[in-house]
């Protein structure tokens, strides 16, 4: 393939060569991870603490069931499910993000968490070792969603659930007006006050924008090889809740 033909992707409103944006949205991640939780608390008004409750509660973890949560690193998804006695790994790209999570696990006193730097193109696990798969807030930082969804499907076992919280395209008239204004004007000044790092959030809203409406995605997780997939908007879409079934 030639320099002019190399595959490229967004990162944000901008096209990177594919190579490339792995190592930016690595360096985002980085930077923002020891205030990653205040600033979902400022950007959210905390209610992603309540969507991630209600997502949890559509995986309906079990006592005793392996479950691997992508792009979980500070560990909020992970606590929850391990408190309903699930076995759970958490992988992560970006190993600053899980030397957070693994400091809030401690200062919690919660212990029994495997923490593992992974890929979600590519997991080093073999075929049906998990029973579930949990991804919150991740995939839309992916290089290749369609390879991060593959590798889901093959390490779960049959009957194996997948379960994805996102942010979507709000529908409703006048909030996503109002929203748009919200994210693209405040949000990078607010990482600038809170983190020191207007550039990141700026990048994590524009991702937002570039991710796929709710049923192109829904697709996006039948091509994949999931069966009785369904989409559970919240807030009109703000966020969604996507999940399938490996049958």
């Amino acid at each position: 393939m030639s320099e002019t033909e190399r595959e490229t992707v967004s990162f944000g409103y901008e096209e990177v060569p594919a190579e490339e944006k792995e190592r930016r949205v690595g360096a985002v991640f980085s930077g923002v991870a020891a205030k990653y939780d205040v600033m979902n608390d400022a950007m959210s008004g905390g209610m992603h603490r309540l969507w991630k409750d209600q997502f949890v509660r559509r995986v309906k973890p079990r006592p005793g069931e392996a479950i691997i949560d992508m792009a979980g690193g500070t560990g909020d998804i992970a606590f929850r499910l391990a408190a309903r006695g699930a076995s759970v790994t958490v992988a992560d790209i970006n190993q600053e993000m899980l030397d957070v999570g693994v400091e809030r696990a401690m200062e919690r006193g919660i212990d029994g968490l495997v923490w593992s730097r992974q890929n979600a193109e590519s997991l080093a696990y073999p075929a049906a070792s998990f029973d579930a798969y949990t991804i919150a807030f991740g995939i839309r930082n992916v290089t290749h969603i369609d390879r991060a969804l593959a590798e889901a499907h093959r390490v779960l076992g049959y009957g194996g659930r997948f379960f994805c919280l996102e942010f979507s395209t709000n529908e409703w008239p006048g909030f996503k007006q109002a929203y748009d204004l919200y994210s693209h004007k405040l949000v990078p000044r607010i990482g600038e006050a809170i983190a020191g790092d207007a550039d990141s959030y700026r990048y994590l809203i524009e991702s937002i924008r570039r991710f796929p409406p709710m049923p192109e995605f829904e697709r996006m997780i039948r091509a994949a090889g999931f069966a009785h997939t369904r989409v559970e908007p919240i807030m009109g879409g703000l966020v969604a809740i996507h999940s399938g079934w490996k049958t």
